[in-house]
């Protein structure tokens, strides 16, 4: 701009010459600073995220502080703390036993006193070969000794000889000659030696300081005490000491038990090999040790109230049991007073469903973990004295399969328990009762699942890929009819020990134990009689899952858990009658050798009923499937006649004076096979007997008198005449009320005898049981189970 020109005429000028670009007016002017947004721009500081980053790392801290291996750590640590003093001074007695045992064994070593003290013995012996022996192995080890010697110095003279020229002879260039002068090779020499001096001027002074510190650590480790393990420097001596078990506990148990092979590897210093160190399992400690020639497991576990005792421990918190090898002693300890609790609610007592491919809680394990019991696949023997819960294990079992809405349920109760009333909405069939009638319906329906055993055989085989069993997929598909069916039979010795129904119901069960566990049949027993009269071999033999609350003896704990079992150590009759209620040892239901199980409990008494909500809830959940509760329940099964045993023999004397009781026993077998075959002459007596008749004697033989029958045939009749007569032999006519019904209602009208069966006329079978369960039949009911009772 010149400066005779207007600013105005400027400004348009500037105008015209940037295009017509536009000039905003500018306001005043205020102080301010020019920001470039380009550049990085600070971050405003927010005290939040510290404090709460801070937080998180307190909380993380508190939380390992309280754990329990710190809390365990903190305590070990202030225990050893107050212990230092008399730490340190048995620390220095180690280090002084350290030292003496290092020169007993150079002693013995320098003066060959192992062999002179074999010479010695063979002396005091008068065995001249054996001391003549050992001399000559003393003289040649002493003779080899000295050559070794003779050797090392020898090897010590070439080396000096050698090294010390060679030595000389470089000390004496490098005192000569400069190192810049040397020849490059030679002067890396005198570098390394150089080196290798300065590491020397440092190691050697150290070494001469941690020698001493080696040497004792060494002397302490030789002087220890002879057992493994240095649980004295971890295991604080607090109120829960006893809990604590390691390595030394347990080998100075061992070392008491009084087994001759045991003992004398013990007094020959012989050290116990851990191939599973102590170390904490659930509610316990396990170990696993590999015992000494000559022992067995076997031999621990048949003393094992006197390891209990050792361990401070109660024989039901010790389980000494054999491992891999019969030379493996498998050692779970329980601690101090963790099993005299129970096992708390069921965990599905008001909510949840089974699916009973995955199995059902059944109970607390040893270690405190819950068991979720098979069902699919496996078939069950419960037992144990009466009322020590085998009756509730049961209806665990049944209570869980009821909660699978796909599964089907059939109970027999052979006896008069209300146990499993409240399951009748859930079941297919349920039957209750000690008549005969309810041991022909449990037989029948044994000889069902066979049947459909088959057929669920036939199925598998025609779907694709042949499946070798029912899986949940196949399960689900209601058109195939492979849903899981569970049969539950208490007290079962009343139905394999049954006069007529036993043997049958016995080859029934043992051909599906071995066999429907396949295709999703289940059968669970319990018994309070498991002996080998009263369950099959073969049952106990086949059965996946064995479970044993308190029995008396061997024989009822193999009978239950298999053969062996005993002798290996696992044994149920370490249980107490009632102070152990509901704990029981268990074999087949986990991947472990045994389990001590202390069973959930579903109370179903009076004033506590947690069953029938759970059976609620269970038909609820089949009617929220759409599906409806199974029904294969055949019609009810007459109670069986029962027969006239005094008619029959009668009939079956063919009007003979005397006949022999094997000639009866033979002609009532054949006439009526379904109800005397198998008699013995036991059964015989007792029949008669039942009518004040007893066999005599004549020529030798056991005979029964023509006389004597007709004779208790007509009281029989006048007593039937005359009710209320006084029997001959009496103190007066009892009450009415006294009995339930008159001991005399037998005198019936003859009933068509059994059906399918072709006999004399004169052949009387008896009765069928009326509405109320009575029996007018030949017998009166007490005496019919009383001869049961005679023939189990």
């Amino acid at each position: 701009m010149t400066p005779d020109q207007n600013p105005e005429e400027h400004d348009s000028a500037a105008l015209a010459r940037t295009g017509a670009r536009e000039v905003e007016h500018v306001g005043p002017v205020l102080d301010g600073e020019l920001i470039d947004d380009t550049l990085p721009q600070p971050r405003p500081r927010t005290a939040a995220r510290p404090v709460a980053e801070r937080q998180r790392w307190s909380q993380a801290v508190s939380r390992v502080w309280r754990s329990g291996p710190m809390v365990r750590a903190r305590s070990i640590a202030a225990y050893r703390a107050r212990k230092a003093p008399a730490d340190v001074v048995r620390l220095m007695w180690f280090v002084l036993r350290g030292n003496g045992r290092w020169l007993m064994k150079f002693w013995s070593w320098a003066t060959y006193a192992d062999l002179r003290a074999d010479a010695r013995r063979a002396r005091l012996a008068g065995d001249a070969e054996a001391r003549r022996a050992a001399q000559e192995l003393i003289r040649s080890d002493a003779t080899a000794r000295w050559a070794k010697l003779g050797i090392a110095l020898r090897r010590m003279v070439i080396t000096v000889r050698v090294a010390a020229p060679v030595a000389a002879l470089l000390w004496l260039v490098d005192s000569v000659m400069d190192r810049a002068d040397m020849w490059p090779w030679l002067a890396d020499v005198y570098t390394g030696l150089d080196a290798v001096w300065s590491a020397l001027t440092v190691a050697v002074p150290l070494m001469l300081v941690m020698l001493p510190v080696a040497w004792a650590v060494a002397a302490a480790f030789e002087g220890r005490d002879r057992t493994p393990g240095a649980g004295w420097l971890v295991r604080p001596n607090r109120d829960d000491a006893d809990s604590w078990i390691d390595e030394r506990m347990i080998s100075k148990a061992l070392a008491h038990l009084g087994i001759t092979p045991l003992d004398k590897f013990y007094r020959d210093g012989g050290e116990l090999m851990y191939t599973v160190a102590a170390r904490k399992d659930g509610d316990g400690t396990f170990a696993q040790v590999r015992l000494p020639m000559g022992v067995t497991a076997d031999m621990v576990a048949a003393r094992r109230s006197k390891l209990a005792a050792n361990l401070g421990r109660a024989s039901l918190e010790t389980w000494p049991t054999k491992g891999d090898e019969d030379g493996v002693l498998d050692l779970w300890i329980a601690d101090k007073g963790v099993l005299r609790g129970g096992a708390g609610a069921w965990p599905l007592v008001h909510e949840g469903q089974v699916d009973v491919f995955d199995g059902v809680p059944f109970g607390l394990s040893q270690r405190g973990l819950v068991i979720n019991a098979p069902l699919i696949g496996v078939n069950w023997l419960i037992g144990g004295r009466p009322g020590q819960g085998k009756s509730a294990a049961l209806r665990t079992l049944l209570l869980g399969a009821a909660l699978d809405p796909t599964a089907e349920l059939w109970v027999f109760v052979m006896g008069e328990s209300p146990d499993f009333e409240p399951f009748e909405p859930r079941l297919s069939r349920y039957r209750m009762g000690m008549d005969d009638s309810v041991a022909e319906a449990a037989t029948q329906a044994l000889a069902d699942l066979l049947t459909e055993m088959e057929r669920r055989g036939k199925v598998l085989g025609e779907q694709p890929g042949r499946p070798p069993k029912v899986s949940r997929k196949l399960a689900d598909k209601r058109g195939l009819g492979l849903h899981p069916l569970v049969c539950g039979i208490d007290e079962c010795h009343e139905l394999f020990q049954h006069p007529k129904f036993g043997k049958k119901a016995a080859e029934l069960a043992v051909r599906l134990i071995k066999r429907g566990r396949k295709y999703g049949i289940v059968l669970l027993l319990a018994t309070q009689s498991p002996t080998k009269d009263s369950i099959p071999r073969e049952v106990t033999r086949n059965v996946a899952c064995g479970v044993a609350f308190s029995v008396a003896d061997q024989v009822a704990n193999d009978g239950l858990l298999g053969s062996g079992k005993y002798a290996a150590g696992i044994r149920a009759t370490e249980l107490r009658i009632n102070t152990d209620r509901g704990t029981c040892v268990a074999v087949g239901i986990t991947d472990e050798t045994f389990e001590l199980v202390r069973g959930f409990y579903v109370p179903f008494e009076d004033g506590a009923d947690d069953v029938t909500p759970v059976i609620a809830r269970a038909v609820a959940l089949i009617e929220d499937a759409g599906r409806a509760v199974e029904s294969s329940a055949l019609p009810e099964i007459e109670a069986a006649p029962v027969a006239d045993h005094l008619t029959d023999i009668d009939a079956v004397m063919d009007g003979e004076r005397r006949v022999r009781t094997q000639v009866i026993l033979t002609r009532l077998a054949q006439q009526v096979p379904g109800e005397y075959e198998g008699w013995t002459f036991r059964d015989l007596t007792a029949a008669l007997s039942a009518h004040g008749i007893a066999p005599v004697k004549s020529d030798g033989n056991k005979v029964v008198r023509a006389e004597d029958v007709a004779a208790a045939l007509a009281n029989r009749e006048r007593d039937r005449r005359e009710p209320d007569r006084d029997p001959a032999g009496s103190q007066g006519v009892l009450p009415g009320k006294s009995l339930n019904q008159n001991p005399c209602v037998d005198q019936g009208q003859p009933g068509s005898g059994t059906p399918g069966a072709r006999r004399r006329p004169t052949l009387e079978s008896g009765r069928k049981r009326d509405s109320t369960g009575d029996a007018p039949g030949s017998l009166p009911h007490d005496q019919d189970d009383g001869h049961r009772g005679r023939d189990d």
